[in-house]
């Protein structure tokens, strides 16, 4: 008989994970709220929940009597599954108590501090007239953001004292929080930064140049990276283990994004995360390296032993691009020109004719895998990719005609 994973996610983005539990032998069991999540089709069994709500989960973990328990790509489920494998005492995640202190941002940022990680000047504000608090302790321009989401969703910048207090609103309606932060911008370079430890070092790591498209704190793409300095990634590498041995943090993933200061070319994590980036990212990685980058993570997650893991070299020019359009409207087709069609080695596209596209700064048709023969015709072509690959979209009013 084989023993039970609960997955909090379903989407396409947990795919892989979900594979590589498989490979294991595992019975797979998904969950969320939402039942057209196209990972639940590749399942063994999908039970509807919201995987925001501990207590729920708990009682489903419970009521299916599962062995472990794995995070999808979301900070609500990765709190949800170590919250529930504390209750449950089951292995692979650090402590609830802990897991604030990576994914609450404020929380992030204080104990950055402490530990002389650069990190954003910042301020917490819980109203949307905290302005005279900011303004008498951060510079223009300013990044305001709820401290418990992903993907871009309530942030705002703002570059004069009129655009605050909008931006302070729409956050603080955004969170589940009852409070936002404010920080300074950084002018600079945007990539990622993915890590696993073991014994609380960093034992391989994967960097990336982040894209992005019509939605500016939305990331719509990565490519592989062959110009961060050795300096950088050191400075990365000591950051991130003075984390985990602050935390005593358990074997596994530690992704975070950061920004390269462009006036004093240092690193800056804005952002850090022990569960699976989104979009198929871990898929990126393995793509790019020939690590199972899947198969470690829940390795890591159900607390079962790893063997010893070695630093790879990226072996291959690869984008991992987002398939997305520019304008609201009824999606007629994906249009791919011939010239980059046969660098598409791996896609996935779930995109069908009529779909609605009511927010073209978050619809996704699918996600292709590109690859090139070189990092400079890789580099030449990533300001052409969303003419390349792109949506043909139909007016509401004309499709109606």
């Amino acid at each position: 008989m084989r023993k039970k994973v609960l997955l909090l996610g379903g989407g396409h983005a947990e795919i892989p994970l979900i594979q590589a539990l498989q490979a294991r032998n595992y019975e797979v069991i998904t969950t969320g709220n939402n039942d057209g999540g196209l990972g639940h089709r590749y399942s063994d069994k999908y039970i509807c929940e919201d995987f925001s709500n501990k207590e729920k989960i708990l009682a489903l973990a419970k009521k299916e009597n599962i062995d472990g328990i794995v995070s999808g790509c979301n900070d609500f489920a990765l709190l949800t599954a170590v919250w529930v494998s504390e209750k449950l005492n089951l292995k692979g995640h650090d402590s609830y108590e802990t897991s604030l202190h990576i994914h609450i941002k404020d929380k992030y940022r204080t104990m950055a501090q402490e530990l002389f990680i650069k990190t954003p000047r910042a301020v917490r504000c819980s109203k949307p007239n905290d302005c005279k608090k900011i303004l008498e302790c951060l510079n223009f321009p300013l990044i305001i953001k709820p401290v418990d989401l992903t993907g871009g969703k309530g942030v705002k910048r703002c570059n004069t004292e009129r655009e605050l207090g909008p931006a302070l609103e729409a956050a603080i309606k955004a969170t589940r929080e009852n409070y936002i932060i404010a920080e300074e911008f950084i002018e600079g370079t945007n990539h990622g930064f993915s890590a696993f430890i073991q014994n609380q070092k960093v034992v391989f790591y994967f960097a990336d140049d982040e894209q992005y498209y019509i939605n500016k704190y939305l990331v719509s793409g990565a490519s592989t990276n062959k110009h961060i300095s050795e300096n950088t990634i050191q400075k990365l590498l000591e950051d991130l283990e003075k984390i985990a041995t602050k935390l005593n943090l358990v074997d596994g993933i530690l992704h975070t994004q950061f920004i390269l200061d462009s006036n004093s070319n240092e690193p800056t994590i804005i952002e850090i995360t022990r569960r699976s980036p989104g979009d198929l990212y871990i898929k990126f990685v393995e793509l790019a390296t020939g690590i199972n980058y899947a198969d470690l993570i829940v390795a890591a997650e159900l607390g079962l032993p790893l063997e010893k893991i070695q630093q790879k070299n990226i072996m291959h020019n690869i984008v991992r691009h987002c398939i997305m359009g520019n304008k609201t409207g009824v999606l007629k087709n994906v249009k791919i020109d011939r010239c980059i069609q046969n660098n598409i080695k791996e896609s996935l596209e779930w995109w069908r004719p009529g779909d609605i596209i009511e927010n073209e700064k978050l619809y996704k048709a699918g996600i292709v895998f590109i690859y090139f023969d070189s990092d400079v015709k890789m580099q030449q072509t990533l300001p052409y990719l969303n003419d390349l690959i792109s949506l043909e979209v139909e007016n509401f009013d004309e499709k109606n005609v």
